[in-house]
Formats: structure tokens, C-alpha cells, sequence
């Protein structure tokens, strides 16, 4: 197990990273109709700290495998061995999320988070092994998994009060073992820049189709009870140029520009709460489309919330995103603000517009913010250099 070159030319997501990203939105799917059922029922808050935890385990353990394999991806059968038992992981922990929102019991959430997390403290521990130039490195993000995953196993028998604060703190320390790893001396990990990018692409892809996928199951749902009604067809118009919306924004534009490994960290850590925002938006529609059925215990106005808040979230992280590395169409964080606010208020707006009307008049509002990065980025290519 050799470094791979991070200017490799050509480099791509392997079929072996494609299955791991698909075993891995069965658990974000798992998160998301939790909160869906969470909202649903008017448990807003209880459902909202769920799905931030389980959210959590799932993408800490796809990034700290995205980045080591963009570095040691050997893809011998040691390697793809150890990958597939991180998939059997995900599949653990996704059969536990329903324990984790209806009873707040996390044992085998956490059981297959750690046996994760073990599969690729052996990939480091090969790698220590096998590529003297990066030892240093590789065994202190072993040592810095191994002491953290101690932490997630003890804090099962953890009760009343200390589970929150112990949940804050390990969470605290997953975080802290990249940047201790990476910074403390010694050889940083050789990642290549396009391919992390890419990955990160392709999840957000699958991410939305989930969002896709849920929206569409709801809209089925709804159609089968009641038929096609107006406030059925406006929350599926509008939900569905959200998605075609916030695609454009992610990806339009240029590629990410990963200069520096602190900007690398920053940006892939930033994702957390962009690609949580994005599942949470098909829980939003899902949500909406009960409301508009009259089948669930939530007021019109909090379903607009439920759709306006992520939406909301991920236009400013996109902006955030941009002005870090330059990816994405966002020409002008102004317009982009002042598209979150009209989001925003048109998630109060049910009672003006009705929900339907409310969410497609958010479909627009993404896609007239959408047309106005376009045409700003367009304005700035044409400027003289």
C-alpha cells in the first residue's frame, strides 16, 4: 500500500466507491424518513436531535473513508475486503436508526458505527505498515480512531444527563483526530484535490435522489387516497425545481479549488450541514404533502418551515462553499442571500398562499436566484483580466 500521486491524471471514482456511496444513502434514507415521521406526528424537536446524531455517524464515517481512499486506494483484496465490511457497517447502522428516533436507543446505531470505524483503523494500520514516508501520519489517525471509538462503546452504558454532553464531546474529538493527524509533524496525507471533489459531487447526486425519491413516494401516496388535487401539484412542482434548482448551484460554475489542506478540512466539514440540509428537504416535502392531506399533526405553517429551513440552509452553505473554493454558480452572495430571505418568508407565507402555492413560490424563488448567479457569473467571465 503505496500513496497514489495526488496529481494523478484521469483520476475517477472507482465502482468500488459508487457501491460504498450507495450502501451509504440507505442509512441517510433511514435518517431522513425518521424525521419525516418525527415531523409528522409534531415531534419537531426530539426529531431534529435524532436525525443531527445519526446524520452524523453516517457522513464522518463516508468522508474518513473518502479521504483515505483518495490517498491509499489499492484496490487489491485486503483493500476491497475491508471496504466491504465498512458497507456491512452502514447496513447495521441504518437497521438501528429507527430504535434511535422512536426509543433513543443508539446500541446498534453505535455498533455498526465502530465496526466502521475498525475497518479503516486496519486500512491505516496497513498503510503505517506499508508506506514508511506517511507511518507518522497513518498511525496517529489509527491511535486517534481506536481512543475515540473506546469513547463511543463506553458511553452505551452512559445515562440521565451525560448523554448529551458525552455525545458533544466524542463528536468534538471524531473531529479533532483529522487536523492533530494531519498538522502535528510529519508527511500529510497525499489526497488528489479532483478526485475528493468528485466524490463529494456524486454523493451530493445521490443525496438528491433521495429527495427525489422520497417526494415521489409521497405524492404516490397522496394521489392514491384523494387523487390529484391543486395543493398536491404545486408542493410536486415546486419541490421538483428545488432539487433541479440547488443542482445548478452546486455544480455550475467551476470545480473546487482544495489549495491547502485547511481549506480542504474546512470545506469537507462544511458539508456536514449541507448534505444534512439537502436529505432533510424530502422530509420537508414528505411533511408538506401529509399536511396538505390533512395526515399529520403539524400546522400549514410549520410544513413551509419544514421545507423553507433546509432549502434556507443549503443556499447559504453553497455560499459559504463558493467564496472558500470557487465551486458552484453563485456569482454574488448578496443574491444568494436575498434569495434565502425570500425562502424564508415564504415559509411563514402558507396562510397567505396556501402550502402548495407557498412551496412552489419557493421553487421559483430558488430558480430566480439560480438565474441571477448564472447571469453574474456570466457578467464577471466577460470582464477584462
Amino acid at each position: 500500500m503505496r500513496a497514489r500521486d495526488p496529481a494523478e491524471e484521469h483520476r475517477s471514482a472507482t465502482p468500488l466507491e459508487l457501491l460504498f456511496d450507495l450502501t451509504f444513502v440507505v442509512a441517510v434514507s433511514q435518517a431522513a424518513a425518521q424525521l419525516h415521521h418525527a415531523l409528522a406526528e409534531g415531534h419537531v424537536g426530539d426529531g431534529l436531535i435524532g436525525y443531527a446524531a445519526v446524520f452524523f455517524a453516517v457522513w464522518w464515517a463516508w468522508m474518513n473513508f473518502t479521504w483515505f481512499a483518495s490517498a491509499y486506494d489499492t484496490d487489491d483484496v485486503p483493500y476491497r475486503l475491508l471496504t466491504l465490511l465498512q458497507m456491512a457497517g452502514v447496513l447495521v447502522l441504518a437497521a438501528g436508526v429507527p430504535d434511535a428516533f422512536q426509543d433513543g436507543d443508539f446500541a446498534v446505531v453505535v455498533i455498526g458505527y465502530v465496526l466502521m470505524r475498525f475497518a479503516l483503523i486496519a486500512q491505516w494500520l496497513r498503510a503505517a505498515a506499508e508506506h514508511p514516508e506517511g507511518r507518522g501520519t497513518a498511525l496517529r489517525y489509527a491511535a486517534g480512531i481506536t481512543v475515540v471509538q473506546a469513547g463511543w462503546i463506553a458511553r452505551l452504558w452512559t445515562t440521565g444527563g451525560w448523554a448529551p454532553a458525552t455525545f458533544v464531546l466524542l463528536v468534538a474529538a471524531e473531529l479533532a483526530v483529522p487536523a492533530w493527524a494531519e498538522f502535528r509533524g510529519g508527511r500529510p496525507t497525499t489526497w488528489h484535490p479532483r478526485h475528493i471533489a468528485e466524490r463529494y459531487g456524486l454523493f451530493t447526486i445521490i443525496v438528491l435522489g433521495e429527495v427525489i425519491l422520497a417526494s415521489l413516494t409521497a405524492v404516490q401516496s397522496a394521489l392514491s387516497d384523494h387523487g390529484l388535487s391543486a395543493t398536491v401539484l404545486l408542493i410536486a412542482l415546486g419541490g421538483l425545481l428545488l432539487v433541479f434548482a440547488l443542482w445548478w448551484l452546486y455544480f455550475a460554475g467551476g470545480e473546487a479549488e482544495l489549495a491547502t489542506l485547511r481549506t480542504a478540512l474546512t470545506w469537507g466539514y462544511g458539508h456536514y450541514a449541507l448534505f444534512a440540509a439537502l436529505a432533510a428537504l424530502g422530509s420537508g416535502l414528505e411533511a408538506a404533502l401529509d399536511v396538505g392531506e390533512h395526515h399529520a399533526h403539524l400546522s400549514e405553517q410549520s410544513a413551509g418551515l419544514a421545507v423553507a429551513l433546509p432549502v434556507v440552509a443549503v443556499l447559504l452553505l453553497l455560499g459559504a462553499v463558493h467564496r472558500l473554493t470557487g465551486a458552484g454558480a453563485v456569482g454574488h452572495g448578496l443574491l444568494v442571500s436575498a434569495g434565502a430571505l425570500v425562502v424564508l418568508a415564504l415559509g411563514f407565507s402558507p396562510a397567505l398562499f396556501g402550502l402548495g402555492g407557498a412551496v412552489f413560490a419557493m421553487g421559483l424563488a430558488v430558480a430566480a436566484t439560480l438565474a441571477g448567479n448564472v447571469a453574474a457569473l456570466r457578467h464577471r467571465a466577460r470582464l477584462p483580466r
